[in-house]
């Protein structure tokens, strides 16, 4: 029960983090936050203080959970200060101002998701809002790309998740029948490269999907401090925990087929 309820504090803790950081004329809605927030935590609660898992993938193989927490809070907290460093600037906003600006400038090339994400903003939007909007989306695309290769060393060098005991596909795969369908590695396979195309490809579609249809979202909304972390953190790191979760599935996959292989080849020995 303390295991979850601390898990349960530390997902609500994240959701309101932007609220906690940002200066008061910069936050917007305290009270949804905040409602937000404690059914996050409830949520999580409920998922880890229970014996059957119900929705939450890779419960008990670590640190892919905890490696992804991190790396979301890290973004959150390195766009908050980013943000709030217009309304209350402190030599700690300054460096992470410095440090996103040249990581924005520095990915902003031709075809990059940093430029889609700035080209999405209308002409009339002012130029400090586009160039805050092109920092921020810079800054949390590199921490995307370091949560993968974080998680690809994980697996390379620390031989996830057969380091942490033996890896339970009920447990860790709640959603995944495998009494349903074909092959269950030929299917653990097809659905880790269709969320590994999808999370390479949604940094570069979501900005195209967002001008078509500004009539409904207007990009100037992510002039809101409070919005713009909410969205430049979505756009970033959904996309890499799809892929993460892409290259976990792949990895099952591979030692279901090594498992195969091992006790069609002790059969075979028994049989000589």
């Amino acid at each position: 029960m303390t295991s979850a309820a601390i898990r349960g504090l530390l997902v609500a803790l994240l959701i309101v983090l932007p609220s906690l950081l940002l200066p008061a004329a910069a936050t917007q809605s305290p009270e949804v936050v905040a409602l937000t927030g404690l059914l996050a935590g409830g949520l999580i609660f409920a998922e880890y203080f229970s014996h059957f898992p119900s929705f939450l993938e890779f419960r008990n193989a670590p640190p892919l959970n905890r490696s992804r927490f991190i790396f979301v809070a890290l973004c959150m907290i390195l766009l908050s200060l980013l943000a709030g460093h217009p309304f209350d600037p402190t030599g700690l906003t300054a460096l992470v101002n410095k440090l996103a600006f040249s990581v924005g400038h520095a990915l902003d090339f031709p075809y990059s998701p940093v430029q889609l994400a700035r080209l999405m903003m209308p002409a009339h939007v002012p130029q400090y809002t586009v160039d805050l909007v092109q920092a921020a989306a810079g800054l949390a695309y590199l921490i995307s790309l370091i949560s993968i290769g974080f998680f690809a060393c994980l697996i390379r060098f620390r031989n996830w998740p057969l380091s942490n005991g033996a890896f339970n596909v009920w447990v860790n795969l709640p959603l995944f029948d495998p009494t349903t369908g074909g092959d269950v590695v030929t299917r653990l396979q097809r659905d880790a490269k269709m969320h590994i195309i999808g999370g390479v490809l949604m940094p570069f579609v979501l900005p195209a999907l967002v001008q078509m249809t500004s009539s409904i979202f207007d990009p100037a909304l992510l002039g809101s401090p409070q919005l713009m972390i909410w969205c430049i953190t979505g756009w970033s790191m959904v996309p890499a925990s799809m892929i993460i979760r892409g290259m976990a599935r792949l990895r099952v996959a591979d030692l279901i087929e090594q498992k195969r292989r091992s006790f069609a080849h002790d059969k075979d020995l028994q049989a000589v």
